[in-house]
């Protein structure tokens, strides 16, 4: 039975990603260098750092500090001016409505999600936050879904979570939760080979379909 929602941030509440890749891409290309997608992938969802990547590629004699920062300074004003993706904010909104228990599970910091959720008016739907702050690794491992699923008091058979990367992914599955990938414009044509279901947009879908969902999959294993 569905008792809970488990929500990545970064790219799924909000797309953020796209943001934070354009001011990457722009560091990269005023050193002579494009950043690759398979290069990008390996960022998304978790901490790993794109301008190590570029350090290696410019040699030490180039400060990237200084560009890192400049480059975080644009995403950051980019980000705030975003409202969240389609779906989400309904979803949220049904799931109090019925009583679901919410969290949201990042590798960004708690500072950088709630501020957002704050912004756009649903940081008070949510029971628990949980961020790189709070564990010892993140995504791909499963640590920061564990510590959502202990927080809201459910197993992991109960909740669905939410995610628009392949490592986001890999994480929520680790844990063993359903997770359902909603890609966003960076990721939308990346694998998600290990995802429950891929959806285009959470628009229009209900928590009775989300249900249903879980249901299907419960369904699905206890017969094998």
């Amino acid at each position: 039975m569905l008792r809970a929602l488990i929500f990545d941030f970064d790219g799924l509440i909000v797309d953020t990603e796209s943001s934070s890749l354009s001011a990457v891409q722009e560091a990269y290309r005023r050193h002579g260098h494009d950043l690759r997608s398979e290069q990008w992938r390996q960022c998304v969802g978790t901490t790993v750092d794109p301008y190590d990547h570029l350090q290696r590629l410019v040699g030490p004699h180039v400060d990237l500090t200084t560009v890192r920062e400049e480059m975080e300074v644009r995403h950051r004003a980019d980000a705030a001016r975003l409202g969240p993706r389609p779906g989400v904010v309904e979803l949220v909104a049904e799931a109090v409505a019925v009583g679901l228990r919410l969290a949201v599970a990042s590798s960004s910091s708690r500072r950088w999600v709630e501020d957002h959720l704050a912004r756009i008016g649903a940081l008070q739907a949510f029971h628990a936050i949980r961020c790189r702050d709070d564990v010892r690794q993140t995504k791909p491992a499963p640590d920061v879904y564990l510590a959502a699923l202990d927080s809201l008091k459910v197993c992991a058979s109960e909740a669905v979570a939410f995610e628009d990367s392949p490592n986001g992914v890999q994480a929520a599955r680790a844990a063993g939760i359903h997770t359902v990938a909603v890609p966003n414009r960076v990721t939308w044509d990346w694998p998600f080979d290990h995802a429950n279901r891929v959806t285009s947009s959470l628009r229009g879908v209900t928590i009775q379909e989300v249900g249903d969902w879980l249901d299907a999959a419960s369904g699905s294993d206890s017969q094998r």
